[in-house]
């Protein structure tokens, strides 16, 4: 999981710093943000002070409802020595209190020109993705047919010279040798590359060449929705290998599991045309039609009628 820091949120969304400037470094552990309504009315029994805060035009408008005395009793435990930062949205002037409290406890105190509403989303989907669960593995990624597949064998099997002819057949690299992963909401891993090898593939003999450079920029993209895993692996001759295509195995990458299919390498075979064909075989099921399964229930019916017969 990645660290983000109040500085990299008022460098993401160019945030006023009214006070706290020294206190940026704090780090922001959840996405979740939080409007203090209750609290604001005196209510602070599950504060959520791990949270960042927001306060709009509905909150300051309150505060400004109530006494002086009620006001800065209030701010003293809104500014909690914990928070995150304080966000004021739509530019809204902010209380003097505020500003003393804020500063007496340290806290950033920060302000958008933003409604709260706009800067609440956009916040929230940029922290979610920046805190999301992620990983590397070593592998290749490619877009084929829309398709995110995941290539993955020993080191020397191939996984690179497969991608390269993936590329030339008109699909897209997206990572090669290292597809860093990052879990997202809704059972979805992303897979992308590393700023340091993007767009690039090693080809052994060859080195190593850049894919857009090369193929343009048609050829990559920066990431993709990783639905199925092909493991490539030396042929084996004592190893029973599916032949219907009726086993399904899957393979857990954090909390998710994804359609994992072993392909046997072995001199002849046309590994991308496998890994081509496998990714429009894995979308017709997707759409409900499984040619294996269609294959059996024919074979079962013909095993029947040829019994009604006899």
């Amino acid at each position: 999981m990645k660290i983000i820091t109040v500085r990299d949120i008022v460098k993401q969304f160019q945030l006023e710093i009214i006070c706290g400037k020294m206190e940026l470094n704090r780090k922001v552990s959840v996405s979740d943000l939080y409007r203090p309504g209750l609290e604001l009315a005196g209510f602070f029994n599950h504060y959520p002070v791990e949270r960042l805060q927001l306060l709009g035009r509905t909150e300051l408008s309150f505060l400004e409802s109530l006494p002086g005395e009620v006001r800065a009793r209030r701010f003293r435990r809104l500014c909690h020595p914990d928070l995150p930062c304080i966000v004021v949205t739509r530019g809204l002037p902010i209380p003097k209190e505020l500003i003393e409290k804020a500063q007496e406890n340290r806290i950033p105190l920060l302000r958008t020109s933003m409604p709260s509403t706009r800067f609440a989303s956009k916040l929230t989907n940029y922290l979610e993705k920046q805190l999301a669960p992620t990983t590397t593995i070593h592998g290749v990624l490619v877009d084929v047919h829309g398709m995110g597949v995941l290539i993955l064998g020993d080191s020397g099997i191939g996984k690179s010279e497969t991608a390269l002819e993936l590329v030339k057949r008109g699909h897209l690299l997206v990572a090669d040798d290292a597809v860093e992963i990052t879990q997202l909401e809704d059972n979805i891993l992303e897979g992308s590359a590393p700023e340091l090898i993007r767009y690039l593939l090693e080809i052994r003999g060859l080195g190593i060449i850049n894919v857009m450079t090369l193929f343009g920029a048609g050829a990559v993209r920066d990431k993709k929705k990783i639905s199925m895993v092909i493991r490539l692996e030396s042929w084996q001759e004592q190893r029973q290998y599916d032949r219907l295509g009726l086993d399904e195995e899957k393979m857990r990458i954090m909390d998710i599991e994804l359609p994992l299919l072993t392909v046997p390498v072995r001199p002849g075979r046309n590994l991308a045309v496998i890994i081509e064909v496998a990714a429009m075989n894995y979308r017709l099921k997707a759409m409900g039609y499984d040619a294996a399964q269609q294959f059996v229930q024919k074979l079962s019916e013909t095993i029947e009628e040829a019994d009604d017969i006899d």
